[in-house]
């Protein structure tokens, strides 16, 4: 027994050692978040990090608001965006539990006339199909048709078939946010209540996160939800509109804080249990977190990193030999990181209100890295420089294009290019001529408010500015037969979706 007690003693001095607070989030934390904000033109973020079993940081920093200068803290509002998905996927586990239904139900079994591109990949479909993004189709494809558009959730389904994949079914990851709505559309045929009702009764209730709300139109206060801004396409800070996912809302419609997800975050690392009482059974977490579809098996030349696949509303992969769970969300003027390692009972949420930057993924990996004994690098330095470069290119090419226009007049009079013009995927635009007589302006009508300016330049190409900038700056070009106006192809932020649309005139 007397042996014994040295390797004891060592044993117990080693996991207290390991149990510490790692020296980075207790001395350099806060200094270099701040840091990270100026660099990176972050007005307001929020973070918190639990560790077993309670919270271990939570704080805000910054400005929800740069013109109020309203301070950003614990209870700040965010959108989590694609974070909303892995409630989505829960709630549907929940409901296999209980043998309303089965994942890999075919989803025509509760949508019989619904239709993908492919007939056998329609008839093949799942509703694990639709939570594990293998439909074949590209990543963000039909987004710009579906992003706070004007059409209903019943619509943007019956639109999916037009959805073309680029490649075969099962046998590839094409991020789907249309996918995540129509599998949140089982929820009502399977329970009778709406999606948002039922994430509030089966999810935000139990686990006490009383102000994270399934909708924006939900709020009692905006007032209480940060300002949304971008950098993108101008390298200056802009305020941009709030997103309104009603549409999708089981891709992306909730809005928290880390205060509430600091909730979540328990909840998912004490194995379905809140406050010691059992919410759901660990088996239907656990079904959340299998891997359905490989998204890499090459080891990360930035991060210590091998593996990823995608669960069900949720990214599994390895981190300096942990197993890690996390995901990103992004929304027009934020972008957030959940992210969870049951390994180490470590947790943490990132919400941030400047969608151009990679603070927030930084910060994720620079806590993971404390907790798993990486030496320290600084990561958001690291991945500004690359940012920079980019930031730079992107700049300086759409200064290139500004100083083309110079009046030039196209081959065309600018009424020849007047008209209706159609996408099938879309709908229509109309372009007119814009007040100033020297330029088109255009107006996208399957949104409510998604406009844009057309001003020639030379050589064929046009300079296309959205007015929401999230939308971005685009040389574009018209298809032109003798006299007669063709089409058009636009383009759109690749944030929203990366394919042109050509429009074809009618009239």
């Amino acid at each position: 027994m007397r042996k014994l007690l040295p390797l004891l003693l060592l044993v117990v001095i080693g996991q207290c050692i390991f149990c510490q607070t790692p020296a980075f989030i207790t001395d350099s934390l806060d200094s270099y978040i701040r840091q990270g904000m100026k660099d990176w033109n972050v007005p307001g973020l929020a973070i918190v990090i639990v560790k077993d079993g309670q919270v271990a940081f939570m704080k805000g920093y910054g400005v929800a608001d740069t013109a109020t200068r309203q301070p950003v803290d614990e209870n700040t509002l965010f959108m989590i965006a694609s974070n909303t998905k892995l409630f989505t996927a829960t709630a549907l586990s929940k409901l296999e539990y209980d043998k309303k239904l089965s994942l890999d139900d075919k989803f025509t079994k509760y949508f019989p006339g619904f239709k993908l591109y492919e007939p056998t990949t329609t008839g093949l479909l799942t509703i694990r199909d639709l939570l594990s993004h293998r439909i074949g189709t590209k990543t963000f494809q039909g987004d710009f048709t579906f992003w706070n558009s004007r059409l209903t959730s019943q619509q943007i389904m019956q639109k999916m078939k037009l959805m073309k994949p680029e490649a075969g079914f099962r046998s590839h990851y094409g991020y789907c946010n249309s996918c995540f709505l129509a599998a949140g559309e089982v929820i009502p045929k399977i329970t009778g209540q709406s999606w948002q009702r039922y994430i509030q009764d089966s999810i935000l209730t139990p686990l006490q996160m009383k102000h994270t709300y399934t909708s924006i139109h939900s709020l009692s206060d905006s007032r209480l939800l940060s300002k949304p801004y971008t950098t993108s396409f101008t390298g200056i800070l802009n305020q941009v509109p709030w997103d309104d996912w009603d549409n999708l809302a089981p891709a992306a419609s909730l809005i928290s804080n880390v205060s509430d997800l600091s909730h979540w975050l328990l909840f998912q690392l004490d194995s379905g249990r809140y406050e010691g009482k059992r919410v759901m059974p660990f088996s239907v977490l656990q079904a959340t977190r299998d891997i359905n579809t490989p998204i890499t098996s090459r080891k990360s030349p930035v991060v210590p990193t091998h593996i990823a696949g995608y669960g069900l509303g949720i990214i599994v992969g390895d981190y300096n030999g942990r197993q890690v769970f996390w995901h990103t969300g992004g929304a027009a003027g934020m972008v957030s990181n959940v992210c969870f390692v049951p390994e180490e009972r470590l947790g943490m949420a990132v919400l941030t209100n400047n969608d151009n930057q990679n603070l927030y993924g930084a910060l994720r990996a620079q806590v993971l890295d404390a907790y798993t004994g990486m030496p320290y690098l600084n990561r958001s330095r690291n991945y500004l420089a690359d940012f920079n470069n980019t930031m730079d290119d992107t700049l300086k090419t759409i200064h290139g294009w500004q100083a083309r226009i110079k009046g030039m007049a196209p081959s065309l009079p600018l009424l020849a290019y007047v008209g209706h013009y159609t996408n099938a995927m879309y709908g229509s635009l109309d372009i007119n001529l814009a007040a100033d007589k020297k330029s088109l302006h255009v107006k996208f009508n399957s949104h409510d408010h998604l406009t844009a300016r057309l001003s020639y330049m030379d050589s064929k190409e046009w300079l296309l500015q959205y007015d929401n900038i999230e939308y971005g700056i685009f040389s574009v070009q018209f298809k032109i037969s003798g006299n007669k106006v063709i089409s058009i192809e636009t383009k759109e932020s690749d944030f929203v979706e990366e394919d042109p649309y050509v429009f074809v005139k009618q009239q």
